[in-house]
């Protein structure tokens, strides 16, 4: 059984992308950045160039951006539990980190309220939190870990959860959702490809589509794990 309440819970992902099309396009002094950043990447391994490595630029909030927020919350009874999803996206980063600001500010105003996400911890927040900083904006009180003790944080992530204490295990949500039995989210694209189909395709639905896929397994895994019923693909909505 989930240790927090199911409604108080906000599932989420984030897709971000470099901020430029390729290294050629961005602004000299940023390229020389890069290539700084891209010698500590070539540590260890097979050297790749600078051009080569502008692809990792998105995983990185210095150098890439948020294109979409998907979240999501669970309502009703176990044998009704709906999950409604919502996504903010565009090319203006700014406008839909306010957007997701506003949600945020609004839903956690009342009682104790959590974020969810597979990887969370290392990626989805902090990334979300350094990118609101760089655009001048105040974190939400439910991102801010600020004078937090560890266990008032109110931050839960699937991938921390599977670990069990083992701190060396990373997972993809891709196969934890197989090992769980959960239809895979990577039906279509994975995020490896997100970049190009922003870039070169343009088709941002896609993405959008993507993330929101992502949110409801996100969902089911952490019912899964906590022994919860599971949502039935008919009670998933987007609003």
């Amino acid at each position: 059984m989930s240790p927090y309440p199911l409604h108080t819970i906000l599932f989420l992902d984030i897709e971000t992308v470099s901020q430029y099309p390729g290294l050629s396009d961005v602004p000299d002094d940023w390229q020389e950045l890069w290539r700084h950043k891209a010698e500590n990447l070539n540590r260890d391994k097979t050297p790749l160039t600078p051009e080569e490595l502008y692809g990792r630029a998105a995983i990185y909030a210095e150098f890439g951006k948020v294109i979409c927020i998907s979240c999501g919350v669970l309502s009703g009874p176990p044998a009704e539990r709906k999950l409604s999803l919502k996504s903010f996206s565009g090319d203006d980063e700014k406008e839909l980190l306010l957007q997701f600001y506003d949600l945020l500010h609004k839903w956690g105003s009342e009682g104790q309220k959590y974020l969810c996400a597979h990887n969370g911890k290392d990626f989805d927040f902090p990334y979300l939190c350094r990118r609101m900083i760089i655009h001048g904006m105040k974190i939400p009180s439910v991102l801010n870990l600020s004078g937090k003790k560890p266990w008032e944080v109110p931050h839960i992530d699937t991938m921390e959860l599977w670990k069990f204490g083992e701190y060396k295990n990373f997972i993809s949500l891709n196969l934890l959702a197989h090992a769980l039995g959960i239809p895979t989210p990577k039906d279509d694209i994975d995020g490896s490809q997100v970049g190009t189909i922003y870039w070169t395709e343009h088709d941002l639905p896609r993405i959008v589509t993507y993330c929101q896929k992502d949110v409801a397994t996100v969902a089911q895994v952490y019912l899964r794990i906590h022994g919860e019923t599971l949502i039935r693909p008919e009670n998933i909505c987007i609003k």
